[in-house]
């Protein structure tokens, strides 16, 4: 068989394989070749560039971007959510609703969740969602105090306790304020055995889900009762703090800001998060961009589910 011969059977077996939906058994017979020989040269198409396989993304997709996003950051995975417009309230539903997505179809039985409280965009994230059945040993556990305000404080409790029921999983709640008055405080409510018992299991979190916040605090923590006062935030700012997630505050390279209000939280250390399997944050808008970045930088995170605002922002940022 001479080559021009070879180069035509490739690309009869070809059109026959990609345009006219043939199986391969179906080539085999059509042409009396073998099966393992139409496989062959379907390789062969695609070797010589007979064949290109192109993959458009539709309306609304944006896999090259997360795609950039994961290799700049080092992340395992990344969701861009297709928001409307770049309005913090469109933003904000449009997250909620590709994390919901995201937790539908990546959650396992066994899984141990922890989840953080005082976040409007993990409130969207379980009003979107739907029931999961099938689960088997779950557990949702509280990572950060949720007691405060009691209007707010309502608001704590029901993102663990309806994700528990839409998980089929047991809910671990975190009987404390988020932040307390001092060190001392702190280590009182430590010694409470309930409090005891939740924080050891945060160790074995295999997935855990937070928002991102800039260093003002958000108005649903802030009617929580749950937060530092302007002189303290301004001493944060000052010791460059850009962010914080579980009341934890970090500069633009995701360090640690190391300050005397971190001995007054209630809740997951930044540390421990970096050691979850799949530590998840949910986070867009523009104002929170240089939080994002810099939990991005510094290892806090492992998976980002933003909108595709931020996340070109996010990029912009990395270039420079």
């Amino acid at each position: 068989m001479t080559q021009t011969d070879e180069l035509r059977l490739i690309t009869k077996v070809a059109r026959l394989y990609y345009e006219h939906n043939m199986r391969q058994a179906e080539i085999a017979e059509f042409l009396g070749l073998s099966q393992p020989s139409v496989s062959r040269l379907l390789k062969r198409a695609q070797a010589l560039r007979i064949v290109r396989t192109i993959v458009t993304p539709p309306n609304g997709v944006y896999t090259e971007l997360e795609e950039r996003l994961a290799e700049a950051f080092d992340l395992k995975d990344v969701v861009v959510a297709d928001a409307m417009l770049d309005d913090d309230e469109i933003i904000l539903r449009d997250i909620g609703s590709a994390a919901a997505y995201y937790l539908e179809t990546t959650l396992r039985s066994n899984e141990i969740i922890g989840i953080s409280s005082w976040s409007a965009t993990l409130l969207a994230m379980v009003d979107a969602m739907r029931d999961i059945p099938g689960l088997r040993k779950v557990k949702v556990v509280q990572i950060l105090g949720g007691i405060g305000n009691p209007s707010a404080e309502t608001h704590a409790t029901r993102l663990v306790s309806r994700l528990a029921q839409l998980v089929h999983g047991e809910a671990v709640y975190l009987p404390a304020p988020g932040v307390v008055g001092s060190a001392e405080s702190l280590n009182v409510i430590l010694s409470d055995p309930f409090v005891q018992a939740t924080m050891k299991l945060m160790e074995e979190v295999t997935l855990a889900l937070v928002g991102i916040g800039e260093v003002k605090p958000s108005s649903l923590l802030a009617r929580s009762g749950n937060v530092f006062t302007e002189k303290e935030l301004e001493n944060l700012r000052a010791m460059g703090a850009v962010g914080d997630i579980l009341l934890r505050f970090f500069d633009c390279k995701g360090q640690p800001v190391d300050s005397p209000f971190e001995k007054r939280v209630v809740g997951m250390s930044l540390e421990q998060l970096r050691q979850v399997r799949r530590a998840v944050g949910i986070a867009g808008g523009r104002r929170k961009v240089e939080a994002i970045r810099g939990a991005l930088r510094g290892g806090l995170i492992n998976i980002l589910i933003t909108d595709r605002f931020t996340a070109t922002r996010l990029l912009e940022g990395s270039r420079s």
